[in-house]
């Protein structure tokens, strides 16, 4: 089921949110995580978080195309980033909860996180390049912060907003 995505202006995007305790059955998480893969899917990104979704849990997705028409798909739960290293490089991000905006972000090239993946498996993966991108870009979401809080100059974004909204 493709689920609505919450928008900007919505409070839920700048609560922190809790982790998944397990009190939800695994029927219900499994559920959720398909319903985000869809709406991600029809929404062509590349992740998603709970609380794009109106969620207040520690739960996203990626969803980044890598070969033919594949794409790389994982479920972070309960994600811990361990470590942030590598080369800082700018990117034009955009968000699904932010449509049309696109701004340049400066963001390390590696992640290290811990996580529960879909299978309720611990993991502690290395990730780099777009994955590590998306993956701060959605551990982010989990904490309340929008691409929105990196931009220094607000004008900007001021200004894109009304453009985009004209």
């Amino acid at each position: 089921m493709i689920l609505p995505i919450i928008f900007y202006e919505n409070s839920i995007l700048r609560k922190k949110c809790e982790n998944i305790d397990f009190s939800y059955s695994k029927k219900e998480i499994i559920q959720l995580i398909t319903n985000m893969f869809e709406t991600v899917n029809k929404a062509n990104g590349l992740g998603l978080s709970a609380p794009q979704i109106g969620k207040n849990i520690k739960i996203f997705i990626l969803n980044i195309p890598y070969d033919n028409n594949k794409n790389y798909e994982e479920t972070f739960i309960n994600a811990k980033i361990i470590k942030i290293f590598g080369k800082e490089f700018e990117f034009n991000e955009g968000c699904l909860s932010i449509p049309g905006i696109n701004v340049p972000i400066n963001r390390k090239s590696n992640v290290i996180i811990e996580y529960y993946n879909r299978n309720f498996k611990k993991k502690k993966k290395f990730f780099d390049g777009i994955y590590a991108r998306v993956i701060l870009h959605e551990y982010d979401h989990l904490n309340g912060k929008l691409l929105t809080d990196y931009v220094k100059d607000k004008k900007l974004i001021k200004k894109k907003f009304n453009y985009n909204h004209e």
